[in-house]
């Protein structure tokens, strides 16, 4: 049984099946062809060897921008409107249409003359000239008084002819008016077909203007709206079509009013073609389909045209972008804001404290800022939540924040806060957005020490995102001996991969590139490693590493066995970057060259602990004075590792990383 349409669903239905039945009798889609081209050997010059290169054919060719409406939006959007005109000057091209609705409008004389020299003061920025088509916002008077023609006396006086036409490099440009008044009643009204029918002085002077121009090479036709669809707009636009395609060369026509884009097809050779909005009411609800602050450039050749449509906003001023600005964004990107916190994470799953944002601008131009502190955990609250500053050249500023956490069980939902950074780069004219960053604030966790499991557990390495990155400073331990060690279980082998790492032309770390393990110590300014190429870890098996310096020399253990020692001593070149566990670290402190696999018993000891060719590893770790850390991942402590360590630093773990069973 067919379930029954309603009335209103049927009508919806049968206007889609209208469109599609419309869309169907329309010509193919245009397709262009490759511009004419060749060798042209009298045009090019080489005294080297080298395939042939072909040419373009020297040809007429120009661009022309077209600017939807401006009606509608807020205040700022002529500062959208201005923002189009400077983008277009970077194009130069030779002229810019409109499609109506100029102003707001609606309104009478005191208003409208102001608007219109708001628009006109805009417009006269552009370095070509610009032709103006009248929309209902541009004509229809609101008020008293209301004059017979309302506000056409005004438009042909500061904007231009109603209906008008003019060459230029063999091609025709026709703008027509298409809120002239219902012949019988007076009444102007885009929703009543009466008002929407091209009066016959229009017409006959479009037969003599169309019939006149048909040597030239192509015709663009430009009107406020778009009457090829119907509907409201009666069926008027039939014998105006039927007009334009009689000559056989009106390439286009370009409409507005709608403000949002859209292709209606080819018709008889005619493209109709309607535009968003230049600073007008846009409500954005698909910007990737046309409902968006937007221009058409337009390229004219001999044999057709080609246009696109660029984001009012989207283009950028190579000039524009000098060395210094270069430098300074770029500057301001790698620097990361400080934070200092005093929040503490307790067993009872709450958390409270203050932290300290440290701005910086360390450019030579203004910058904006704002800080928003934010957790996908809907438990943490922040005051203020969020705050905005201005920093001069070389400024610093101190932020301060409260959060707290309600006091609740550490379930899946628990995640830690973060702060949202957003800036700006305050250039002469532009504002240059910096990326958001956002950054880990700091907290302070006390959790109860796990039971010794009945079964280890190790943490699953997914090969991508996943690693834990361990604060430096809470590792931070004196100069001299040290012992980096950890269970592992390979996945799989890459060409690259980083284990234990902290290592940046600085500190030290494990590699496991190719399945040969390696152990990088920094000392004196450059690395000595310990490496055997003949031993290689496959896949599938636990082994314990183990990487030793005692000052006279470093060593490398692979499953208690000395497999390679070197001679090494100096001094250990420190860095602020995190200790990555399960992956290499980049300047910036973030995982690279990821290790995929299974990670355990990861311990890091500010002494010697193995000497000779061979000893036995133990399977879980202990803990005494001279660990610095030590993760056995036993525990499941939501958004943290339990450190066995005297230190206690419990580093975060990030959401997703699994633990499981250390004999699966």
């Amino acid at each position: 049984m067919h379930p029954r349409i309603t009335p209103p669903f049927r009508t919806l239905l049968l206007a889609v099946c209208t469109l599609v039945t419309t869309a169907l009798a329309h010509d193919p889609p245009v397709e262009r062809s490759p511009h004419p081209r060749g060798p042209h050997p009298e045009r090019f010059t080489t005294d080297q060897p080298g395939r042939t290169l072909d040419l373009p054919d020297e040809e007429e060719m120009f661009t022309f921008v077209v600017f939807g409406d401006r009606t509608g939006g807020p205040d700022s959007g002529v500062a959208i409107l201005r923002e189009a005109v400077r983008e277009t000057n970077l194009f130069e091209p030779d002229l810019v249409m409109t499609v109506g609705d100029l102003i707001q409008g609606y309104n009478t004389t005191e208003p409208w003359m102001r608007q219109m020299r708001e628009y006109r003061e805009a417009m006269n920025e552009l370095l070509c000239p610009w032709f103006p088509v009248a929309g209902n916002h541009d004509i229809y008077w609101r008020g008293t008084n209301q004059p017979p023609q309302e506000h056409e006396h005004h438009y042909q006086e500061h904007f231009g002819p109603l209906w008008y036409a003019f060459d230029h490099k063999d091609c025709r440009f026709i703008v027509l008016y298409t809120d002239e008044p219902d012949p019988k009643t007076g009444e102007r009204n885009f929703s009543n077909p009466n008002s929407q029918r091209m009066s016959p002085e229009q017409f006959a002077w479009l037969e003599k203007t169309l019939d006149e121009g048909r040597d030239r090479k192509h015709v663009f036709v430009f009107l406020h709206h778009p009457r090829w669809l119907g509907n409201n707009y009666g069926d008027d636009w039939n014998r105006v079509h039927a007009l334009l395609a009689e000559p056989g060369n009106v390439r286009a026509c370009f409409a507005g009013h709608i403000h949002h884009m859209r292709h209606d097809g080819v018709r008889d050779g005619i493209e109709y073609v309607a535009l968003a909005t230049v600073g007008g009411n846009q409500r954005a609800t698909v910007p990737e389909a046309g409902y968006l602050h937007e221009y058409h450039v337009v390229t004219v050749r001999p044999d057709g045209f080609a246009m696109a449509a660029v984001p009012v906003g989207g283009v950028i001023d190579v000039r524009a972008l000098t060395g210094k600005i270069s430098v300074g964004t770029r500057i301001l990107a790698q620097t990361e804001p400080s934070v200092n916190s005093t929040v503490l994470f307790n067993e009872s799953g709450g958390a409270d404290g203050r932290f300290v944002v440290y701005m910086t601008n360390p450019t030579d131009r203004p910058i904006e800022y704002a800080l928003t502190p934010t957790s996908e955990d809907s438990r943490w609250s922040f005051k203020p939540d969020h705050t905005h500053g201005k920093l001069e050249p070389g400024q610093l500023e101190q932020v301060e924040f409260q959060a707290r956490r309600i006091a609740s069980p550490v379930d899946a939902s628990m995640r830690t806060p973060r702060l949202d950074v957003d800036r700006e780069y305050l250039g002469e004219q532009v504002r240059y957005t910096i990326p958001t960053r956002s950054i880990a604030i700091p907290v302070t966790a006390t959790l109860d020490q796990p039971a010794v499991p009945e079964r280890e557990f190790a943490l699953s390495l997914e090969g991508s995102s996943d690693a834990i990155l361990v604060p430096s400073d809470v590792i931070e331990f004196p100069e001299g001996p040290f012992t980096l060690e950890t269970w592992f279980r390979p996945t799989k082998n890459s060409k690259r991969t980083g284990l234990l790492c902290k290592t940046e032309s600085s500190a030290y770390g494990f590699f496991l590139s190719n399945g040969v393990p390696d152990f990088h110590v920094h000392l004196d300014g450059r690395y000595t490693i310990a490496t055997n190429p003949s031993v290689v870890v496959e896949p599938g098996e636990w082994h314990h590493l183990a990487g030793v310096f005692d000052g006279r020399e470093i060593r490398l253990y692979l499953d208690g066995r000395l497999i390679d020692r070197r001679t090494a001593d100096g001094t250990r070149t420190r860095n602020a970057l995190p200790l990555v566990i399960g992956g290499d670290v980049d300047g910036s402190g973030r995982m690279v060259s990821p290790f995929t696999g299974h990670v355990d018993g990861v311990r890091l000891s500010s002494t010697a602990r193995y000497q000779g060719d061979a000893f036995e590893p133990a399977r879980r770790l202990p803990t005494d004075e001279a660990t610095v850390l030590l993760l056995n991942f036993d525990a499941d402590h939501g958004a943290w590792v339990y450190d066995e360590s005297p230190r206690a630093s419990h580093p975060r773990i990030p959401t997703g990383l699994e633990r499981i069973p250390a004999e699966d």
